[in-house]
């Protein structure tokens, strides 16, 4: 299957790029960018044509993957779906429900495939940690990802703008949900920076609690996640070192889900489902009370 990159960033170059130049059953035929000059020499880079037109890349490939901030990314999923493209999307899927909306409309009308790119759910620990939780009867779970954005190549405007909970958070959905079931209700509170703390209600009618920041001290970063039940207690520590490999499982399974016209569980239902549940994080941030999903 012939992939366009949407993007010309950090990610878009050391991930997406990469995973496409070195899949063994997927191509990468070119690279689309807001400034032609950075289209053209990501392209170089991998030896294939740079743009800034997206239908002439649109019309050289099957599928694209999407690494620009995500109010940028709506109308390109609306763009490629309308051309019949499947599309591998960066989480989240939009930075409000109306966003997320257009994106599954979009998908849906068009009937393509598509897989947002939660990067632990295309990791074989991940698999294996919800296999063993999905034996067990489980009681609740917990996760905590503290990170130091300033001076990362992640330092982006949308990310400070909108802070970990948008940013790190859907990663942290994406584990707690299959995990512990579909979010009712959240409540939530702000800590220094933009550290926040969530308590997620689910409709398995246990709890878990999440903390995001993206502004602690360099040595107070880590990630762990765990849930627990009758089985005691299954803890993750999430692999983010590996990303390029993530995404070429990702890019076998949208080919796959292409091919086959099936759905796939990081489909854009779920990533509109995980919008949701932020949205309803940031309504319970401004209003002090849990607030429905």
């Amino acid at each position: 299957m012939r992939f366009g990159v949407l993007g010309t960033g950090h990610w878009a170059q050391t991930v997406h790029a990469t995973a496409l130049a070195g899949h063994p059953s997927a191509s990468l035929a070119g690279v689309w960018g807001r400034d032609l000059a950075k289209a053209k020499a990501l392209g170089a880079e991998f030896d294939v044509q740079g743009y800034d037109d997206v239908a002439a890349l649109l019309d050289r490939v099957d599928a694209v993957t999407i690494a620009v901030p995500p109010d940028v990314q709506v109308p390109l999923v609306e763009q490629a779906a309308a051309a019949g493209k499947h599309v591998l999307l960066e989480k989240p899927i939009g930075l409000s429900l109306a966003e997320a909306d257009r994106v599954v409309s979009a998908v849906r009308s068009a009937g393509v495939a598509s897989v947002v790119f939660f990067t632990f759910r295309f990791q074989t620990g991940t698999s294996t940690w919800l296999t063993q939780a999905a034996r067990t009867k489980l009681a609740g779970g917990a996760g905590s990802w503290l990170s130091a954005l300033a001076g990362s190549p992640f330092d982006s405007a949308w990310r400070r703008r909108h802070g970990a909970l948008w940013d790190i958070g859907p990663h942290a959905l994406s584990l707690l949900v299959p995990a512990l079931g579909a979010v009712t209700s959240v409540q939530a509170g702000g800590g220094t920076g933009d550290t926040v703390h969530l308590v997620l209600q689910h409709d398995s009618g246990v709890a878990s609690t999440v903390t995001l920041s993206h502004t602690v001290t360099p040595m107070s970063t880590g990630i762990e996640f765990f849930v627990h039940g009758d089985a005691g207690r299954l803890v993750l520590l999430p692999d983010t070192e590996h990303p390029i490999d993530a995404l070429r499982v990702a890019v076998e399974e949208l080919t796959a889900a292409a091919l086959t016209g099936g759905t796939h569980p990081c489909d854009v239902s779920f990533g509109r489902d995980v919008v949701a549940v932020l949205a309803a994080a940031e309504r319970a941030l401004g209003t002090g009370c849990r607030e429905s999903v």
